[in-house]
């Protein structure tokens, strides 16, 4: 597999601005990034823009790691920042337009007015890794790119921050309700939600392929926020959860992934949607709309995400399947309606 040919654009005034006011006033530091591409492919071009004069004491350095430090010379205010946003931004399209080989653009920078230049590289069939400081970075920039690394989480910054839990965000779901999840609840949800779209268009998913795919979905996943040293370390953590399968493929290394027929909670699930419905018996068959509601009201973390299904219909149509429960159109009602199965 030939390797990536990498070119480098650090808007420099923006990460050291950043990490002197995010990181507690620590000093920029390149080493980390350069560690971190290495390990991505080959870096053929280096450029750092910025106003020296303002940054002499890191130019040693920059200039260690072979950087072509581009001067913008001061001048007032905003003018100055846009000129360096420019100057870098041309230079950028031009490497693409010039140099074919370099498949891969490193934008190190948080800053939004940079998205427009990332959506162009890739327009250009060029692969757009973001590196900015978390605290200083738009929520535009990272979507944008194919994959977006904080300089915060990096091996070598001595924040603190990498080894801290992921806090995940309550997030609305499809019923507009919120489901509160922790770091590991999130990341189950989200393989298997993942693996599982991607089973409905394949019959076979390498544990690559799922990385990819995960990185196209959050340009921000890192396996390492959640405490693994590679993606084969956290498949493995999942497969002895009963999470997903591996199974060996052709591909040494890249096993195999797969769904297990019930993932770990999910017979819990349907016992308590049966238990919903056969309590509601009485009444008569159940419909679907507002069964969720009920399900949350004994189990309230409850979400059928979790377990890989696009939403709450697939999942009685699994426990349907399952004979777990019985469930039918209603046109009187004009919803599926629930009843206990039959003994």
């Amino acid at each position: 597999m030939e390797e990536e040919r990498i070119g480098l654009f650090l808007d420099f005034e923006n990460l050291a601005i950043g990490a002197r006011d995010h990181l507690g006033g620590a000093a920029f530091d390149f080493g980390p990034i350069a560690d971190a591409l290495a390990e991505r492919g080959r870096v053929v071009v280096r450029k750092a823009y910025a106003d020296w004069s303002m940054f002499s004491d890191d130019r040693r350095n920059l200039t260690r790691h072979h950087i072509e430090l581009i001067d913008i010379p001061q001048r007032m205010g905003g003018a100055r920042k846009n000129a360096a946003d420019i100057k870098m931004a041309v230079d950028a399209l031009e490497l693409s337009f010039e140099r074919d080989y370099v498949t891969t653009f490193v934008i190190c920078t948080g800053d939004s007015d940079f998205t427009p230049l990332v959506h162009k590289l890739r327009e250009r069939n060029k692969r757009v890794i973001g590196i900015g400081v978390e605290g200083s970075t738009s929520n535009l920039l990272p979507p944008a790119c194919d994959e977006f690394l904080f300089y915060d989480r990096l091996e070598g910054v001595p924040s603190g921050r990498r080894t801290k839990e992921r806090r995940v965000k309550p997030k609305p779901d499809d019923d507009g309700e919120v489901t509160t999840s922790t770091s590991e609840d999130e990341l189950d949800r989200v393989i298997v939600r993942t693996l599982a779209g991607m089973k409905r268009s394949s019959d076979s998913v390498l544990s690559s392929q799922l990385k990819r795919t995960l990185i196209r979905k959050d340009p921000t996943f890192d396996e390492s926020e959640y405490g693994f040293r590679s993606f084969g370390e956290l498949m493995r953590n999942l497969a002895e959860r009963k999470v997903v399968l591996l199974t060996d493929s052709s591909a040494k290394g890249d096993p195999e992934v797969d769904l297990p027929r019930t993932t770990p909670g999910e017979q819990e699930a349907f016992d308590l949607l049966k238990s919903v419905v056969e309590k509601g018996a009485a009444r008569g068959p159940i419909p679907l709309s507002g069964l969720k509601h009920e399900m949350r009201k004994t189990k309230p973390r409850f979400t059928e995400k979790r377990f890989g299904y696009a939403g709450f219909l697939q999942f009685a149509k699994a426990a349907k399947a399952r004979e777990v429960v019985e469930m039918d159109w209603d046109d009187k009602v004009g919803d599926y309606v629930l009843s206990a199965t039959k003994s």
